[in-house]
């Protein structure tokens, strides 16, 4: 006796079209340019410290060394991965000159937890930085970058 295919059980099939939906989004190309553009600037890190911080926790979208891990490739995280390297590298990237339009709020952006962004942290966890290293790394941005700190007046680079 067979079973009229309106009758088959429903979660094989979903399970079959989220698995079909899996295999149909590896075509879309967003997401795979990992491409690490020539270094243009270098900037004159404070300290050893900072340029450590920095490295760990805010390199991989913020300069021309992006590590891409092998989760990179696999959509839809690749298409996250690829959003935080383009805006990342679009407000503030060391590697090119001037740092990008957003250098001097770094620090900023560190001290008030907007960096890095919670989506980032669950793929890089070794970004996740301490308190201590948070204020570490925020007071080398403002000595590398410039920036303001609250009630103060902002230093040039």
């Amino acid at each position: 006796m067979r079973l009229n295919p309106a009758r088959r059980p429903l979660l094989p099939r979903l399970l079959l079209g989220l698995i079909a939906l899996f295999v149909l989004i590896q075509l879309v190309p967003y997401g795979r340019a990992h491409a690490n553009p020539t270094v243009q600037a270098q900037p004159r890190w404070d300290s050893p410290q900072t340029e450590a911080l920095f490295t760990r926790a805010c390199a991989d979208c913020h300069s021309h060394a992006t590590v891409w891990p092998w989760y990179s490739n696999v959509a839809p995280v690749s298409w996250l991965v690829q959003r935080h390297v383009d805006e990342g590298r679009s407000r503030f990237n060391v590697n090119v000159p001037g740092y990008g339009r957003d250098a001097d709020e770094a620090a900023k952006e560190v001290r008030s937890g907007g960096m890095p962004e919670p989506t980032y942290l669950p793929l890089h966890p070794t970004a996740r930085l301490s308190a201590q290293e948070k204020e570490q790394l925020a007071a080398g941005l403002e000595a590398t970058f410039g920036g303001e700190r609250e009630g103060g007046e902002g230093e040039g680079r």
